[in-house]
């Protein structure tokens, strides 16, 4: 028993199925040991890919997978898709080599030497632990699971020398331990029960924290008869088109004004932050009613807005308890008139910046209606964070959020693919985020799943280009020749259909439902924009 077989039994007892990596010199231990485990790996064609996988499989299934990356620029590659995880609160466990304990620091030149990999990686990380004793592994891992399971999750990396990998490791027991995240305190929920009770207005906001408790979240929003703003993360936690939820439209001017009206607030799960309530960036979601706000991370109760009222639990606990405190039954605070009223005046199909992509998203929501969507940062998922409506969590999350990376779409599409072989996934990139992880069009051929890859190509990075423009900026380095992506599906031997109008859309999205691997569905945005009246 060497070490690195001690870690895939570990990961193994604690749920770990499936692992990314792209093999190396310095990795030969671990692979060594994953002949022979139950762990199935997939290879990525970058490190940066094979965390965007690992961030899509958590996503779309709730349960954290590997990554096994090598010392030094395997690191630095995946520190972008860590970043991405970190602040989207997304559960993912780094495993890395570092080079041996006795030369860690000395600036010896050796391969891939860095001159402190631990903390260059624990700026990404929940936190960084370098494993200088077999016997110190089982530990690090349960830690690493007691943060995914009862704390605010994200990723935490281990990185284990080259000569630990190989040590024999000591007999120990690698069965976890049962770990229930934290509960609200009584006095708490009778307090929150209190002011919702007594609110004529009450506004409750859910964030990502709440995907694993839809039903007690439905419960509690019908019986408070509140209007609901979600986080781009949250969409689908109750339902679709459900009267009081308003989606994430809280950087849009009707939405923050009722927030701005509510006497009192109730915020589960979420942190408040700039990519889902300052989407325009003036810093004007302002609540001046009682807040009440609930997250499973006590710092995060004293961030970016001011609480009347912080309990730290979980969500699905704290939905549950008050839920159960609540007197009575459902109170006609006329919810779905207040939502609807907000909703009129949202007015999306209107907004300049959501109107000319909904005939991308009718299309697609409409033929493949329980698809998993993953976004890029592009035009299309910016519109569809505030218009698209989700049956179910899980179901639509995109890199627009938190970090903000492009690139995301596609390896996080092929991660979810992974997690969620009974669902179709749908990659929405444009030509531009394409490109950062281009390689993956290979991993996706590897997989060979259903898989449909929406390139809205637009020659270039538009979204910059029209904020250029915007600011009075001559439009400099956003002009790119896309890459001919009907070649690319050739190259890559995957499907491909060009699509210029919503009823060849549709064609092509079933043509993918259908097929036994990727296809390519290009949107060439110039005569797209024509043929649906927003040229």
């Amino acid at each position: 028993m060497t070490c690195a077989r001690l870690l895939l039994d570990l990961l193994a007892a604690h749920g770990i199925d499936t692992a990314f990596g792209i093999p190396g010199v310095h990795t030969l231990e671990l692979y060594r040991a994953l002949n022979d485990s139950p762990i199935r790996h997939q290879t990525p064609r970058h490190e940066q890919g094979a965390g965007f996988m690992a961030d899509g499989y958590a996503r779309a299934s709730g349960r954290p997978a590997a990554c096994f990356i090598i010392t030094g620029p395997g690191m630095t590659n995946i520190a972008t898709a860590m970043g991405q995880a970190l602040a989207d609160s997304v559960p993912m466990l780094v495993i890395s080599s570092v080079n041996r304990r006795a030369t860690l620091g000395r600036g010896q030149g050796r391969l891939h030497e860095m001159p402190n990999q631990q903390a260059t990686l624990s700026g990404v990380s929940v936190f960084s632990q370098t494993i200088l004793d077999p016997a110190a592994l089982p530990e690090a891992v349960a830690r690493a699971f007691a943060v995914f399971q009862s704390a605010r999750p994200g990723p935490v990396h281990l990185e284990i020398p080259l000569d630990v990998l190989a040590q024999p490791a000591p007999k120990t027991s690698i069965q976890p331990a049962r770990i229930y995240p934290p509960a609200p305190a009584p006095a708490a929920i009778r307090q929150a029960a209190e002011w919702l009770t007594s609110a004529e207005q009450p506004l409750v906001l859910l964030g990502g924290g709440c995907v694993d408790a839809p039903e007690a979240a439905r419960a509690l929003i019908e019986r408070l008869d509140a209007p609901v703003l979600t986080t781009i993360n949250a969409k689908g936690v109750l339902g679709r088109d459900h009267p009081l939820d308003l989606g994430a439209t809280a950087s849009l001017p009707a939405s923050r004004e009722l927030a701005a009206r509510a006497d009192v607030i109730l915020a589960v799960g979420t942190e408040l932050g700039e990519t889902d309530y300052d989407l325009v960036f003036d810093d004007g979601f302002a609540l001046t009613g009682r807040l009440i706000r609930v997250d499973i991370d006590a710092q995060q109760l004293g961030r970016n807005q001011r609480a009347d009222l912080a309990i730290l639990a979980d969500a699905a606990n704290l939905l549950v308890a008050l839920n159960e405190q609540l007197p009575g039954g459902p109170v006609d605070r006329q919810g779905a008139a207040r939502a609807s009223q907000v909703r009129n005046a949202l007015a999306l199909h209107d907004q300049a910046d959501v109107a000319p992509h909904l005939p991308l998203l009718r299309t697609l929501t409409e033929t493949l209606p329980d698809a998993i969507i993953v976004g890029d940062s592009t035009g299309p998922a910016y519109a569809g964070n505030y218009w698209v409506s989700m049956p179910r969590p899980r179901h639509w999350f995109s890199a627009a959020t938190g970090f903000g990376t492009l690139g995301y779409a596609l390896p996080a599409a092929l991660g979810a693919a992974l997690a969620r072989p009974d669902a179709l996934v749908v990659a929405l990139v444009g030509d531009g985020g394409l490109q950062f992880t281009l390689g993956e069009l290979g991993s996706a051929r590897d997989l060979g799943r259903p898989l449909a890859v929406i390139v809205w190509n637009n020659n270039g990075y538009d979204e910059i280009r029209r904020s250029m423009a915007a600011s009075d900026v001559n439009a400099l380095g956003v002009d790119l020749v896309a890459p001919d992506i009907s070649a690319l599906a050739q190259a890559f031997s995957l499907g491909y259909r060009r699509c210029e109008r919503p009823t060849q859309l549709a064609e092509a999205l079933n043509q993918a439902a259908e097929a036994t691997g990727p296809v390519l569905i290009e949107i060439p945005t110039q005569p797209w924009m024509h043929n649906t009246g927003h040229a």
